[in-house]
């Protein structure tokens, strides 16, 4: 899936299109180190495809198997968004708060569209809504760990919004964007869950009933064989599959792989987390991003510049301003005490760009949005991740951090 079919007859072949991803992968996080990560790494990535992508130099293409890759890169970012989500932090007061806002987020995301647009389909508006609502957590998490926040009232409450904002999202697309009715879709929703609880369990069973396989798994870690990790890449590639049968989006399936691998493994084998990051973000998730940066078409988005600036107030509103009136007057419990913090929270969760990217793919697939819209849609998730961060930051100051964090963190005993 791409955000927009090539302008040119003839792509170049994929080893040349991948000499020129690989290139781009590594000049990424090289610019952002110059840059001193006021430009996160993904950014970069997205504005070296457009510049390699058919509406720029041509450079690379999709052709022969580049897209797959592509495939894969999706399938382990959402596989590792899935591993890093801790789903206690669905439970409870802030967990139920946090499934609350994002569902008035999307209901206000839905007016917004429809307002904009009065004249477009249900399916479509949905798609929009769903990209305005999401929340990059997996992007987050580095820059939160950076500020030395996560440890904080402020962090967890990051997470919490983050991981649902990853969450609903995922589900919303599953049940809504499907083309089948929505008693149709929460049947295939629950048969993909079922499906994915037996794949779950028949590992479990055997660890617990055989002991001797995990040392028998513990003797084909390391070396040639790296058991482990082909076994969770077949788990990737069952759980999408899975999801393909079912006629529900691939993303889902990585997701639910990335959650039942952190059942069975994330404490016993924290080690095989370290080696799906080095095979997600050192080889596939650049593919998947530097690819999807060639599908946006710049001219489209400079032609509108005011639509761009819409989508990112649009989000800000949807996303941020929901975070910050749930965490300022709902009670939950563990309600942040400063105003700043508040805001920053918002910010933090206004945050989207990996789920956009997914979102206007699986759109544009089914043709419920235009490479137009698509490309104005990620252009303006890829300016949130460039100015949200940043602008927390700023709210913050390293004067009110010292200060917060002396008087947050007695709070983590209580």
């Amino acid at each position: 899936m791409t955000l927009s079919a090539a302008p040119v007859d003839q792509e170049p072949s994929a080893i040349v299109s991948l000499f020129w991803i690989a290139t781009a992968a590594v000049a990424a996080p090289l610019v952002s180190r110059l840059v001193r990560g006021m430009i996160p790494d993904v950014v970069v990535l997205l504005v070296l495809g457009i510049v390699l992508g058919p509406f720029a130099t041509g450079l690379a293409g999709t052709a022969g198997g580049v897209q797959l890759l592509s495939e894969l890169g999706l399938g382990m970012l959402f596989l590792l968004a899935g591993y890093e989500l801790d789903t206690r932090l669905l439970r409870g007061r802030p967990g139920r708060t946090a499934w609350l806002t994002w569902l008035a987020g999307l209901v206000l995301a839905l007016l917004m569209v429809w307002l904009a647009a009065p004249g477009a389909g249900f399916s479509t508006a949905v798609a929009v809504a769903i990209a305005l609502t999401s929340t990059a957590l997996g992007t987050l998490l580095p820059i939160v760990k950076q500020d030395g926040v996560l440890e904080q009232p402020l962090g967890r409450a990051v997470l919490a919004h983050g991981a649902v904002g990853e969450l609903g999202p995922v589900l919303a697309m599953s049940i809504l964007l499907t083309g089948q009715n929505l008693l149709a879709s929460l049947l295939v929703l629950l048969l993909f869950a079922a499906a994915a609880g037996v794949v779950s369990w028949v590992p479990q069973r055997i660890l617990e009933r055989r002991p001797g396989t995990e040392r028998f798994l513990a003797a084909l870690t390391t070396g040639t064989n790296q058991l482990p990790v082909r076994l969770v890449f077949l788990l990737l590639l069952v759980l999408m599959t899975v999801a393909e049968v079912f006629d529900l989006d691939i993303v889902l399936g990585a997701f639910a792989a990335g959650l039942i691998l952190r059942r069975l493994v994330a404490e016993t084998h924290p080690e095989v987390q370290g080696s799906l990051e080095t095979i997600g973000y050192g080889v596939l998730i650049p593919v998947f991003f530097v690819v999807s940066g060639m599908g946006i078409d710049p001219a489209a988005v400079a032609d509108e510049p005011v639509r761009w600036l819409i989508f990112v107030l649009a989000i800000a509103v949807a996303r941020g301003s929901t975070v910050w009136l749930s965490e300022r007057f709902v009670p939950h419990g563990a309600n942040l005490r400063f105003p700043r913090e508040r805001v920053q929270l918002a910010l933090y969760a206004a945050t989207g760009l990996p789920i956009i990217v997914a979102v206007t793919q699986v759109a544009t697939g089914s043709g419920l949005i235009g490479a137009s819209l698509a490309s104005t849609l990620v252009a303006a998730g890829a300016t949130t991740v460039l100015l949200f961060p940043l602008i927390a930051k700023w709210v913050r100051g390293p004067v009110a951090a010292a200060g917060d964090r002396d008087t947050a963190l007695p709070s983590r005993g209580q």
